[in-house]
């Protein structure tokens, strides 16, 4: 008998293994800026005006509305140049710190439930900035296989990547006045 329900336990073991669901992804990208970290701040903090530096962003729109808890939040919608938006929640703004965290509530990159920490600290140099953009997020597509083309991991992986790399370069380049 023993021996029986551990092959039926042994038998069952894959198919577990297959129902979890998608995994936790993490993109975290790291800029070294020759500015200081107040004018790097001015730029970042602006949660209305990423337009200004980030490349993807064409105009944002800020509202503060009742979020899913009834409290008072602020919300941006960023129309992106292809004509895309996404509509982001801003979770905190810390000037002493110098980090701001939001969270995307829909949009066109294929995440859910992406989460945002973006710092501004003092770089190793006097005049330097280093900048840490870091987001967790899974795929859009939250069932089991087979996933939709456009909807896996590595498709959100890509694009959050994409994100970060060309606002990070586009923000170097602004704060540096190049």
């Amino acid at each position: 008998m023993k021996k029986l329900l551990t092959l039926i336990a042994m038998a069952a073991l894959p198919l577990t293994a297959a129902a979890h669901g998608p995994s936790p992804q993490k993109v975290e990208k790291e800029i070294i800026i020759k500015a200081e970290p107040a004018k790097v701040w001015a730029l970042v903090k602006d949660f209305g005006g990423w337009q200004k530096w980030h490349p993807a962003v064409a105009s944002t729109k800020i509202e503060v509305k009742k979020d899913d808890n009834g409290d008072d939040a602020t919300f941006r919608t960023l129309t992106l140049k292809d004509g895309g938006t996404i509509v982001e929640k801003l979770r905190s703004s810390d000037d002493t710190s110098m980090v701001i965290k939001y969270e995307i509530e829909s949009g066109v990159l294929p995440v859910s439930d992406y989460y945002s920490v973006f710092s501004v600290k003092p770089g190793e140099n006097a005049g330097e900035t280093k900048v840490t953009w870091m987001g967790r997020f899974y795929r859009v597509y939250k069932l089991n296989p087979p996933i939709p083309e456009g909807q896996d991991d590595e498709s959100a992986i890509k694009a959050v990547t994409g994100m970060y790399d060309s606002g990070l370069a586009a923000l170097k380049k602004i704060a540096e006045g190049k």
